[in-house]
């Protein structure tokens, strides 16, 4: 018989045919651990709603050239970084808090505050995709201006600024 605390398990045969010490297999299904794994089992092997089939689609939009941004999306996505550090110096001050964007994917608006508009920019810049999004919590409308809203800002403070200095 073995002895307790020598991490050795007796099978029905007096043999011990297991050294939990060294990750052996155990082969006699008397035992209670007979039916151990060395990994854990996966929760939804086979389930059509496995999380993890999300996965499985984004490496094959990698294959589908969906992947890392081209040279010019890159560039795009720095305008728009370099545009979002102007419009947010210029809409703080009057009570703007951030972007509102109408979601390609469920129609519905979507509002950012300029923090994490900027940090889903560079996601993508470094990832090549977008981040998962949900919408904000209760957000005031009032306080958010779509793209275009805040380039036209941009553009009229620019303007106003070249009038006063051509005069």
């Amino acid at each position: 018989m073995g002895v307790p605390g020598q991490g050795r398990a007796v099978g029905a045969g007096g043999t011990a045919d297991r050294d939990d010490r060294r990750g052996g297999t155990h082969t006699d299904p008397g035992d209670y651990r007979g039916g151990v794994h060395e990994e854990p089992i996966d929760p939804f092997a086979g389930d059509p709603a496995d999380p993890a089939n999300e996965l499985a689609e984004l490496d094959e939009a990698e294959d589908d050239g969906t992947g890392p941004l081209s040279t010019a999306e890159r560039e795009d996505v720095l305008e728009d970084l370099a545009d979002l550090e102007v419009y947010q110096a210029l809409l703080t001050p009057v009570g703007v808090r951030g972007l509102v964007i109408e979601c390609e994917d469920c129609h519905e608006p979507h509002y950012f505050d300029w923090d994490l508009l900027r940090g889903n920019l560079r996601h993508l810049i470094d990832s090549g995709r977008p981040r998962g999004h949900e919408p904000a919590y209760d957000p005031d409308p009032d306080h958010y201006v779509t793209w275009e809203y805040a380039r036209g800002y941009a553009d009229g403070v620019h303007d106003a600024l070249a009038d006063n200095a051509d005069e």
